[in-house]
């Protein structure tokens, strides 16, 4: 990332030094899971869409411990693999928007609130700006090459209530807490980087 771009990463001091942690980052682009992955004080284990799985991005993917999820049905081999990684106490990303979009958080899917409520694991999130400010001249799905792309991470909270609930109506209140955390997140992020 750093050959090619020009990371500006502000706050990785405030991902947990150890213990299960669920990196919550916005996706605008498709370098955002690189770039996090390039950048993270530790390592990351990201859900990617099974179709990222092709050619010899698979062995690779799967080599570096990426999960691979099947986003048309209950994945519960996916499901299982990534509450093994907050188990033994690593570091799990996820887009909770499922998608490439705005990257705003503004539509979320309850998948956070699970891993974040069952794996006991508080939620960094992480703001990921400029990615898609320039496309490249050689390749316009990439950014230009140098150019400046801010990770900004934010504070850990909890997304439980503290009750241990794990109930429809309890994941549906973590999701709306998640929800107002990562939108004021990205509010102060474009604020301290000026984007």
């Amino acid at each position: 990332m750093y050959g090619l771009w020009k990371p500006r990463v502000l706050g990785a001091w405030r991902v947990p030094a150890t213990g299960p942690v669920i990196l919550a980052v916005n996706h605008s682009h498709v370098i955002d899971g690189p770039m996090v992955m390039g950048v993270a004080p530790r390592p990351t284990h990201f859900l990617i869409k099974k179709e990222a799985f092709i050619g010899p991005l698979d062995p690779f993917l799967l080599g570096i411990g990426q999960v691979k999820v099947d986003r048309d049905t209950t994945d519960r081999r996916a499901i299982t693999q990534a509450l093994g990684v907050l188990a033994d106490g690593g570091v799990l990303g996820i887009f909770p928007e499922g998608t490439r979009g705005e990257g705003d958080f503004a539509a979320l899917r309850a998948g956070l609130a699970y891993f974040a409520v069952r794996g006991g694991a508080p939620i960094v999130p992480v703001a990921v700006l400029g990615s898609s400010d320039r496309p490249g001249r050689l390749a316009k799905e990439l950014p230009a090459l140098r150019s400046r792309v801010d990770v900004v991470f934010g504070d850990p909270f909890e997304a439980g209530d503290g009750s241990g609930r794990r109930t429809r109506k309890a994941l549906d209140e973590a999701t709306e807490r998640i929800q107002k955390q990562l939108t004021a997140h990205l509010e102060n992020a474009r604020r301290l980087t000026g984007r």
